[in-house]
């Protein structure tokens, strides 16, 4: 059974940092590219990082370089999104999507919200 879990959400400041982890089960992790995509009320997921397979290739939405980290561990079928310097329009549900050719998996998600 294919298991994606998110956690580490939850309610920061602006200017804060926030840990997400996501924890894989059910497949070949350490053969999929993953990534991370956010979502707000009444807007399409939108991608956010992505790491491939091996962590030799990284890639950052133009607005969130130099701010989020994308990393994995494959011995831990874990990938994780650093967030620093948290704006109020980071505020989203984060989901981690694991892609390898046509197989997708999805995450429930975990909310995020930047607020004072």
């Amino acid at each position: 059974q294919v298991q994606l879990v998110e956690s580490g959400g939850g309610l920061v400041q602006p200017g804060g940092s926030l840990r997400l982890s996501c924890v894989a089960s059910g497949f070949t992790f350490s053969t999929y590219a993953m990534s991370w995509y956010r979502q707000t009320p009444g807007k399409e997921r939108e991608l956010v990082a992505a790491i491939s397979s091996r962590g030799s290739s990284i890639d950052y939405a133009d607005s969130v370089k130099g701010r989020f980290t994308i990393s994995r561990d494959n011995a831990k079928n874990m990938v994780y999104l650093r967030m620093n310097n948290l704006k109020p329009e980071d505020t989203a549900v984060y989901y981690c999507k694991a892609l390898q050719l046509a197989t997708v998996y999805w995450g429930q998600g975990t909310q995020v919200t930047v607020s004072s």
